[in-house]
């Protein structure tokens, strides 16, 4: 560990969450002198204290282990290069557009990689002002879909759905778009017919 880069990067997210070293050291109950002593390069945070740290700084531990935080490339706002992950304690539902490191349960999430859809039937009625879809997936416990994600140009409309549900489903009728299910059994399936 770089103890000067550690210290350099606590110093410049405390200024930039407008906290002094001593909010910090009142709230990891230590003496302000230490803090300066970790921002100066003398030494580095007990490894007690990194998680309380990295919660206050609201920064990855890891990350401010090696004292550099990765910035990504700017988001240039592609809705149609959405990315959704699902925490597989919790069954949380997360986005992002762009790149990003993505933590739930204290565990960090991949990306959804979709498959091509060949265990559920699904199909689609469109009507005036919206599509209706019926699948014949089981929705018991075990098995059934967690979310129904529909993407278009600027536009994602994203249907939650749980357990003892039915499976059908509708959302806004905009033609050329693409549909996900997301099953527990099947994993994050790609549908593609029907969206014309």
């Amino acid at each position: 560990m770089d103890c000067a880069k550690i210290g350099e990067l606590i110093y410049n997210l405390r200024k930039e969450k407008g906290l002094t070293q001593k909010n910090i050291a009142d709230k990891l109950n230590i003496s302000n002198k230490t803090v300066s002593k970790w921002e100066r390069g003398l030494g580095c945070p007990d490894i007690a204290l990194w998680n309380d740290l990295s919660e206050m700084l609201n920064i990855d531990i890891s990350q401010m282990m090696t004292g550099e935080l990765s910035l990504n490339k700017k988001d240039i706002g592609k809705i149609s290069r959405i990315r959704f992950y699902t925490c597989p304690n919790c069954k949380n539902i997360l986005t992002s557009t762009g790149e990003a490191t993505i933590f739930c349960c204290g565990r960090k999430l991949d990306p959804l990689i979709p498959k091509k859809n060949e265990f559920v039937n699904v199909k689609i009625k469109i009507t005036d002002v919206e599509y209706y879809i019926t699948t014949d997936h089981e929705m018991n416990r075990k098995s059934y879909i967690l979310f129904a994600a529909y993407v278009k140009n600027d536009n994602v409309f994203i249907r939650r759905m749980y357990p003892e549900q039915s499976p059908n489903f509708r959302i806004p009728y905009t033609p050329n778009g693409k549909l996900y299910i997301y099953s527990t059994k099947f994993g994050f399936l790609n549908i593609d017919n029907g969206f014309n």
